[in-house]
């Protein structure tokens, strides 16, 4: 278990610190070209990452910290101009909350005026659902020790 563990960490933090380096700034990026970094972390992979961490990067604002390194990419829930593309949206539509968008979700699809292709739909649901009814006492029947073939023929 040692030696595995003995190849396992230098090898994560070795790929680690390489992709770290390559999605680094390069304003970011102290003392040697980012390029080098990279080629000294490929090359001598225990050294050259340790040597990455500690001295190739800027030190950051803190680790999982909201005002950490990167701008990289935010949940939509925390990016402030997607909730405004939201609001300007929502305004578009004549509601600012977005109760406009409640009620088409409240509606069932199968309040449709039974037109068109709602019917067409509702027709198909019906046929699935029958299926499904007709393969479940199918299978009721085969469990009590019944055969298929017992079986009324399907409509």
């Amino acid at each position: 278990m040692l030696r595995v563990l003995m190849i396992l960490v230098p090898l994560a933090l070795s790929i680690y610190a390489f992709i770290d380096c390559i999605t680094t700034d390069e304003k970011d990026v102290r003392h040697i070209p980012k390029p080098v970094w990279a080629i000294l972390v490929l090359l001598f992979p225990l050294v050259g990452s340790i040597a990455w961490l500690i001295v190739g990067r800027k030190p950051t604002a803190g680790i999982g910290s909201a005002g950490g390194r990167r701008g990289g990419w935010v949940a939509p829930d925390d990016n402030p101009d997607f909730l405004k593309s939201l609001e300007k949206d929502g305004k578009k539509d004549g509601s600012a909350d977005g109760s406009a968008d409640d009620a088409k979700k409240a509606e069932p699809p199968a309040a449709d005026t039974g037109k068109g292709a709602g019917t067409d739909a509702l027709a198909e649901l019906e046929r699935r659902e029958a299926e499904l009814r007709r393969r479940e006492a199918e299978i009721e029947r085969r469990e009590k020790g019944g055969s298929a073939d017992d079986a009324p023929p399907a409509v």
